[in-house]
């Protein structure tokens, strides 16, 4: 993630789904499980009353580590779902954010391909919003290309739930000892300046 917008992160997890197919079972204790190892995430319910919807998710989503899309079976059935997945691609482009796919119930290659349940999203998505449907088809491969996390190489929710906060542990771990060594070296490039100044000033004229 660029130095510029590490200095602007609120939260450590930023979460996409589709609320009707995970809200009360799989995400609840998702978060359940993040909240016990103090990751500080990012969900919709979060949104003050008054704020407007979009640009609070826009902020939430550039003031994240970590961007988590959980592909459950009527997600790109969400118009609101695609264009968080559109952000999210824009943030990993332009600041390095970390995205990490979960597909829930869901074959990878439904989301590359736009097949199955993804396929009839299509039909309808393709008659409301003309305009914006090559734009998600592109951020739903893009997204689908990266490596993720499939529950079906897992026997429960409870297992997958584990390996989820595994990774992500793993990687804001990595990402602290990242920015630890961005600090120190301008830290030291900074000392480095003072020093030849110093050393200018002292040298005859």
């Amino acid at each position: 993630m660029s130095d510029n917008n590490a200095s602007q992160i609120k939260y450590d997890v930023f979460v996409s789904f589709r609320g009707e197919d995970i809200r009360r079972g799989f995400l609840s204790h998702l978060i359940d499980n993040f909240q016990r190892e103090k990751v500080n995430v990012f969900v919709d319910d979060k949104l003050k009353r008054g704020d407007e919807i979009w640009p609070s998710l826009v902020g939430a989503i550039q003031g994240s580590s970590i961007s988590l899309i959980i592909f459950s079976q009527d997600y790109a059935s969400s118009h609101w779902c695609l264009e968080e997945l559109v952000t999210i691609l824009e943030c990993r482009e332009k600041h390095g954010q970390i995205v990490i796919p979960i597909f829930y119930h869901v074959d990878p290659t439904h989301v590359r391909h736009q097949l199955g349940s993804y396929k009839i999203a299509f039909v309808d998505n393709g008659r409301k919003y003309k305009t914006r449907v090559q734009i998600w088809r592109h951020a739903l491969k893009k997204s689908a290309n990266l490596s993720g996390i499939e529950s079906s190489k897992f026997r429960n929710d409870a297992e997958l739930l584990k390996e989820i906060v595994k990774l992500v542990l793993m990687r804001l771990d990595k990402l602290w000892l990242t920015q630890k060594d961005s600090l120190e070296l301008t830290k030291y490039n900074c000392r480095c300046r003072i020093i030849h100044t110093q050393r200018a000033k002292r040298q005859p004229t």
